[in-house]
């Protein structure tokens, strides 16, 4: 064993407790050791178990929470543990999908730690052996009052764009929600949706003893090295010292990767495949080892390099973008050689397939790693972090719910259209191409987006959704209603839920606190997810989201999918013609808690979230998404922030010349504005009324689609507002771009 000159000796990481700096404790120091038989690891060693024992990689602190998630069902084919999960569709097809964070990057270099975040996330679905045909987004920041907010939101956006259009992938949808808690410390999370045949499914697999090793795609420069330790832990005020930390990405580059890969899947040659992500060649190789039960033996002086000089522990800690690690039957690499070479790709063999169950490393003819692949990929140490209820969580239990006070309905309503987080996302979404491939049925801006699955009669509804706002009143209740909600909007286009992926974000897990928030959650996921069968197959958790001990709201974001069985089922938010009827399905309570009128009136949020029944939840949307399929409803749309006023503005908004007219019973502050769960707004045909009731028990009528383009709400004591949409539209369309525009 020898390391490089200027790297610091065994000996000295011990002493000068240097493991220390990249996020390991003494005991995970001690635990290494013990790992290496008694042998203290020298640097390249140390840095290996460092990456893939921090949190981004081995989910030391989380795994405990992880257990709660319900994971199988008879539609599953892949669930947690590979790239990215798996759910039949039918027909030999199924649909590919997760979803993965770059918080920490997009606070520091946002477009870049946003472009790379949207890249990392395609190879995972291409990985498997699928071509993605979709991307969609969650992102949080603050309230663009602030020079570095507004930078924050317009480099991000500027980011996934750039990425996205370049390698010809729609982005098709995707929430925003703002609030001061994100000022430092955005959040930016990808998601991606691919397709593929159940017979072209692959793992990231290192099998089959002496076959060969292969590294292809792009160099590996000195960018990205230690991304995974910099994504477990707090973001300070020197952050801004880490860009090294944040890679830099190529779609061009990475869209030969994807045709090149897509095209190896078909090939019997392939034995493994998988992305260098986090912790670039140090993961896959560990990973793909454990996985299969093998060793892997690499010769580090045929990786491809960019750079002169770079050391074992650069190599292998690098997070260069747009590569793969791929296991080849032995003698037959020059024909996937040829494949890559076709793509102008490197595509190298850098090593074999042992017996030993060993990660060994060569490095200028000498051994300068041997650690067990299980004691990286499997042994990392699991906590049983400690919890404690929050104070705040019992003092706004207590509370009785009421209404924030309201003079003026319409100067509300209005206002409520201009908050961000309700706003029109269109000056986002416009820096997106969500037309190319031609596969989008239903764009941004409805409920969930909606694409064909070509050659068949078949759509996927997509969605990401989170009220992070509820999560932090109630952690429990608010993880229960991101599930539902994520469900609500599927259904509303017309689609059965399938499965979900997830992003939890939360602050530092090490705060009893936090964990609490993160048990809570968790629990209120896993109970909706098995009421609304639909299981997690895969997802990411990203800790630490706090900057100068200020941590963000709980924001665990749900991604779903759905399938649509018909196209003639999908459906849209918007009214479609004169005379249709209104109705609103659901019951509203004096529900505030946490809600977009409680934050503009009273500037701040407290009290109880909103209720959820799940039994009730779920029976609602199984009789919508009958009615649907039964060529009942016109239009449907969930009734989610700012309450029925805002989903019945937004109902007109995409709309030609219609309005609605419609009648509230109840309080006018709560029938207007209260969030109560499990509520839509639908449109159907008076001929089919009766039919649509009969299956729709929740169902009230409440007004009827106008010609005249104006929206009229009434209460028990006549009109509460009343105005032409286009004025609502105008705020509701300018506000982001008025924002931006605003000086600081």
């Amino acid at each position: 064993m020898s390391t490089n000159n200027f790297e610091p000796t065994a000996e000295q990481i011990k002493e000068q407790r240097l493991y220390a700096d990249m996020g390991m404790t003494d005991a995970e120091y001690d635990l290494a050791v013990e790992k290496l038989g008694g042998r203290k690891p020298n640097w390249t060693e140390i840095g290996l178990f460092s990456v893939m024992w921090s949190e981004h990689c081995s989910y030391k602190k989380s795994k405990p929470v992880l257990r709660k998630f319900p994971t199988k069902g008879p539609q599953v084919l892949q669930g947690p543990g590979e790239g990215a999960g798996i759910v039949d569709i039918g027909d030999e097809q199924a649909v590919v999908f997760k979803m993965e964070s770059h918080n920490h990057p997009s606070a520091i270099e946002p477009y870049q730690g946003a472009a790379t975040g949207v890249g990392g996330i395609i190879r995972d679905v291409f990985s498997m052996g699928a071509r993605p045909i979709a991307m969609l987004n969650s992102l949080r920041f603050g309230e663009l009052k602030s020079a570095r907010g507004k930078y924050l939101f317009e480099e991000v956006v500027a980011g996934i764009a750039g990425y996205g259009n370049c390698i010809g992938i729609p982005t098709v949808g995707g929430e925003i929600q703002f609030d001061p808690c994100y000022e430092g410390n955005p959040l930016v999370n990808a998601m991606c949706v691919g397709l593929i045949d159940h017979k072209d499914i692959q793992k990231g697999v290192a099998a089959g003893v002496g076959n060969t090793v292969m590294y292809v795609g792009a160099k590996t420069g000195r960018d990205g090295i230690h991304g995974a330790t910099f994504s477990s832990e707090e973001l300070s005020e020197e952050a801004d010292e880490k860009r090294s930390a944040v890679q830099v990405g190529d779609p061009f580059m990475e869209k030969l990767l994807l045709e090149a890969c897509l095209e190896v899947v078909k090939s019997d040659a392939l034995v493994g495949i998988q992305d260098m992500g986090a912790a670039g060649l140090t993961s896959s190789s560990a990973e793909m080892a454990s996985k299969a039960g093998t060793g892997v033996e690499m010769n580090l002086d045929l990786v491809p390099q960019r750079e002169t000089n770079m050391t074992a522990y650069e190599m292998m800690l690098s997070e260069s973008q747009e590569r793969m690690l791929i296991v080849v039957k032995a003698g037959r690499e020059e024909e996937i050689k040829a494949i890559f070479e076709k793509y102008d790709l490197d595509a190298v063999a850098v090593g074999r397939v042992t017996d030993d169950k060993m990660l060994r490393l060569l490095h200028k003819g000498e051994v300068v790693a041997e650690v067990l692949a299980d004691a990286l990929a499997e042994d990392a140490p699991v906590y049983n972090m400690p919890d404690a209820e929050p104070a705040y969580f019992a003092e706004f239990q207590a509370m009785e719910n009421a209404e924030p006070a309201v003079t003026d309905y319409k100067e509300t309503l209005t206002a409520l259209l201009k908050a961000p987080t309700v706003a029109s996302k269109e000056w986002v979404y416009d820096q997106y191409d969500h037309q190319v491939r031609t596969n989008t049925v239903v764009k941004p801006g409805s409920d969930a987006a909606v694409l064909r699955v070509r050659g068949t009669n078949k759509g996927l509804a997509m969605t990401t959704d989170c009220n992070s706002r509820y999560i932090y009143l109630d952690p429990e209740t608010g993880g229960k209603i991101a599930v539902a909600e994520a469900a609500r909007n599927v259904v509303c286009s017309g689609g059965e839920p399938l499965a979900i992926t997830d992003c939890l974000n939360f602050g530092n897990p090490e705060k009893p606190e936090i964990f609490w928030q993160i048990q809570k959650s968790a629990d209120g996921i896993a109970a909706a997810c098995l009421a609304l069968n639909a299981p997690v197959i895969g997802g990411n958790v990203s800790m630490y989201n706090e900057r100068s001990g200020e941590a963000v709201y709980p924001t665990p974001t749900i991604g779903m999918v759905g399938l649509i069985k018909d196209l003639s089922h999908v459906t849209t938010q918007e009214v479609k013609a004169a005379g249709d009827y209104v109705y609103l399905i659901g019951e509203t309570q004096t529900e505030f808690g946490g809600s977009e009128l409680q934050k503009l009136v009273e500037g701040a949020i407290s009290g109880k979230a909103p209720a959820i029944d799940l039994e009730v939840e779920a029976a609602r949307q199984a009789a919508l998404l009958t009615a649907i399929r039964d060529g009942l409803v016109q239009s449907a749309h969930d009734v989610s922030e700012g309450g029925v006023a805002v989903a019945l503005a937004e109902k007109t908004f995409a709309a030609q010349e219609l309005g609605v007219n419609v009648t509230l019973q109840g309080s006018a502050t709560t029938a207007l504005f209260a969030e109560s769960q499990s509520r839509f707004i639908v449109t159907v045909k008076a001929e089919n009324a009766a039919s649509f009731e009969a299956v729709v028990a929740d169902a009230k009528k409440i007004g009827t689609v106008t010609d005249d383009a104006k929206i009229t709400i009434n209460g028990e004591k006549g009109t509460l507002v009343e105005g032409t949409v286009e004025e609502f539209r105008s705020a509701w369309k300018g506000a982001i771009p008025c924002l931006l525009k605003s000086e600081a």
